[in-house]
């Protein structure tokens, strides 16, 4: 089993960069997507895109229109398709989707972003605390589990090209760090780095914005499919002019997963 994972950062805007053309191409047993930020489209693009290619679609939308918001697309139906965290304040902003296909567990997970203040930042941790005792939960059903997704958070110094300029800002605060290193040590695998040690180069690139000058965006190096998986996680070809790369890994679902993993995509 294939399993991406992609922030397509608005699916309106991938749709116009060669979306379509790359899912008809590469056509990934499982596609987790975050960042969708666009509900009102799920029918109209489950019938002129997901149907004739053979796909379930499963969506969890922010209340708030073009905010948020995770997909989850599979050529096979799943067994049971649940949704969020349980927890009031996250709930209502489409941040998590979770697939059960035979023992296998697939989740599609969007991380908040503190960018926008303190108060957004503070929403962040706790977030944060809740999605830690989810993986809890997840790791002691003894199943195996592929968690893909956004988290916002940069690990290591090797994450970011740019990582003393960001050691003060969300997404790599010593804090977020030492959650993800707890997450890892709980017992989760981080396949991406797993031995024999896989790289990417990082891909800075800038993105003009009208009005607003142009703003540099970071773009994780490491990638959380699952641990004894035939090859390790790539990156796809660039699917069209300044919008982000889908990670793609392979997944054993018959039982071959033996250990829990941890999947992410860019954050930028």
């Amino acid at each position: 089993m294939r399993i991406t994972t992609f922030n397509v950062n608005g699916l309106r805007s991938a749709l116009k960069k060669g979306f379509a053309h790359w899912l008809d191409a590469a056509r990934p047993d499982v596609l987790c997507l975050q960042e969708v930020r666009w509900h009102e489209a799920a029918a109209k693009v489950r019938e002129e895109l997901l149907e004739p290619l053979g796909y379930h679609d499963h969506w969890r939308h922010a209340e708030r229109p073009g905010y948020s918001g995770v997909a989850l697309w599979s050529r096979r139906k799943p067994d049971r398709v649940a949704a969020d965290l349980g927890v009031d304040e996250f709930d209502g902003e489409g941040r998590l989707l979770v697939a059960d296909f035979g023992r296998l567990r697939v989740a599609s997970v969007y991380v908040p972003s503190g960018s926008s203040g303190e108060a957004r930042q503070e929403a962040k941790f706790r977030f944060l605390d809740h999605f830690a005792t989810w993986l809890e939960d997840q790791r002691r059903r003894r199943r195996p589990v592929v968690v893909c997704g956004d988290l916002n958070v940069a690990h290591t110094e090797r994450d970011l090209e740019n990582w003393r300029g960001n050691r003060n800002h969300s997404g790599f605060l010593p804090e977020e760090r030492a959650w993800l290193t707890r997450v890892l040590d709980s017992g989760w695998v981080d396949t991406w780095r797993a031995p024999p040690p896989r790289w990417v180069a990082f891909r800075l690139h800038l993105v003009v914005q009208p009005r607003a000058g142009a703003r540099e965006e970071r773009r994780l190096a490491h990638r959380l499919p699952a641990g004894d998986a035939e090859r390790g996680p790539r990156r796809e070809r660039r699917v069209g002019p300044r919008t982000r790369t889908p990670t793609v890994g392979p997944c054993a679902a018959h039982g071959g997963v033996r250990r829990t993993a941890l999947v992410t995509g860019p954050t930028a």
